[in-house]
């Protein structure tokens, strides 16, 4: 079992930035594979950026490809999810995942979730 707690969301101005983070306990998280993803009003939840299961590779939706960045902690079971350069569009809930097996962009493939936090980006 995993919990998963995100924190660091909040408003801020286009062009802002801000670092969301997501703290685990329970098993390890170094055995899974992170991700985060994320889901606008009315939208489907989509996938944002992840780490391979197993090694440090990460992957970008195109969409925050250059603005947003994976990283982790694996002493404090702790992954990170700095955003720079935030738009309007990039307002949603962003949400924290664990993967046991799978492609990272699918949500199904993960098997734990923390609970979200509000992001709202304003023009």
């Amino acid at each position: 079992q995993v919990q998963l707690v995100e924190s660091g969301g909040g408003l801020v101005l286009a062009g802002g930035s801000l670092r969301l983070s997501c703290a685990a306990s329970g098993r390890t998280f170094s055995s899974y594979g992170m991700g985060w993803f994320r889901q606008a009003p009315g939208k489907e939840r989509e996938f944002v950026a992840a780490f391979s299961r197993g090694s440090d590779s990460t992957y970008y939706a195109n969409s925050v490809k250059g603005r947003f960045t994976i990283s982790r902690d694996n002493a404090k079971n702790t992954v990170f999810l700095q955003m720079n350069s935030l738009k309007p569009e990039d307002t949603a809930v962003y949400y924290c995942a664990a993967r046991s097996s799978g492609s990272y962009r699918i949500t199904g493939n993960y098997d734990y979730w923390g609970q979200g936090t509000q992001v709202t980006v304003s023009s």
